[in-house]
């Protein structure tokens, strides 16, 4: 993404998750893209505004609640504190997430470490780990 480098559109993931996206949470306003970030959608909850990321599963947990992390972190940039929700349909399953000074520590790290690959002359040699099965970037690693 740093490289302005496409996944695989015609991934079966890919593909799962736009047909998650659209067939779950029809009364939330949805789609809404900004300043590098798509998030899944915006709801009311008791009153208070809050981010929603819907995933297929909860396998991937704590990349999911970063990813969400990460959308609150811009937003609160911006001058806008909301509350996330990492939404499972398949497990019936919610999972409230916040920004807190831990996880934005942690965000920060990231972006460091991020920065670091971007500004190197070459990218890192590939490593295979588990997302790499159903990774839609795959082909740039393995192919």
């Amino acid at each position: 993404m740093g490289h302005e480098l496409n996944p695989e559109q015609d991934n079966p993931f890919m593909e799962i998750g736009r047909i998650l996206h659209n067939d779950t949470y029809r009364r939330d306003k949805k789609g809404i893209t900004a300043a590098g970030m798509k998030i899944d959608l915006i709801k009311r909850r008791d009153g208070e505004v809050v981010v929603g990321e819907v995933k297929k599963s909860s396998r991937f947990e704590l990349p999911a609640k970063m990813q969400l992390a990460f959308y609150l972190y811009r937003l609160r940039k911006q001058g806008i504190e909301m509350k996330g929700e990492l939404l499972i349909p398949k497990e019936k399953k919610r999972v409230e997430v916040e920004l807190d000074e831990y996880t934005e520590r942690e965000l920060k790290g990231a972006f460091v470490k991020i920065d670091d690959i971007l500004e190197s002359e070459k990218p890192p040699e590939p490593k295979k780990v588990q997302w790499c099965r159903n990774c839609a970037y795959r082909e740039f690693c393995w192919i």
